[in-house]
């Protein structure tokens, strides 16, 4: 009887327990739980920034396919990280947005910034298809779950040009690549 008990404790406690960890655990996602509108802004706010610096990177290194969709992350991620900004600065969104790159992230640029050639294309392409399927659960996510209306609205709509950014990611290093920079 007891073990019962403890079992259906466990079960209904799951998915509080799962919220109050945070994204960083992977247990939000493996679960399907929404993260809190603070974790969801600070995870986008990370994410809009590392697309940005190293999709520079890809700019400079990359190449001609590479090159192409650097550019087109550069210019969305800039829109959607404003986007989130303003949501927060109107009030709309009460969340405190970090101004620098996590720990793993930051590893991550940093691995970039010493990469050339072949190790640079096959990291910056793995991480980009990373990054976006992460994203798209993020986002789906808190579309589905958020506990603010406003953020809520703005992740469902952000969601498609995600989803073509994690496709297009995918196809990065599968053409043949025509005119490669060194």
């Amino acid at each position: 009887m007891k073990r019962t008990i403890i079992a259906i404790a466990c079960v209904l406690a799951g998915p509080a327990l799962a919220q109050s960890l945070g994204e960083k655990t992977g247990v939000n996602s493996a679960l399907g739980v929404a993260p809190t509108t603070a974790d969801f802004a600070k995870e986008v706010a990370i994410s809009d920034m590392f697309e940005i610096e190293s999709s520079k990177l890809a700019e400079q290194k990359g190449n001609a396919q590479e090159k192409a969709f650097a550019q087109q992350m550069v210019t969305d991620h800039t829109k959607t990280s404003g986007e989130l900004k303003g949501l927060v600065s109107d009030g709309k969104v009460q969340a405190t947005l970090p101004t620098a790159l996590d720990s793993p992230h930051q590893s991550k640029l940093d691995k970039l910034k010493s990469a050339t050639g072949k190790d640079f294309s096959s990291d910056y392409n793995s991480y980009q298809v990373s990054a976006h399927e992460d994203a798209v659960s993020l986002f789906e996510r808190y579309a589905k779950g958020g506990d603010n209306s406003a953020l809520k609205d703005w992740a469902g709509k952000t969601l498609l040009a995600l989803k073509h950014h994690r496709d297009m990611a995918k196809e990065l290093g599968k053409a043949p690549s025509v005119g490669q920079s060194k």
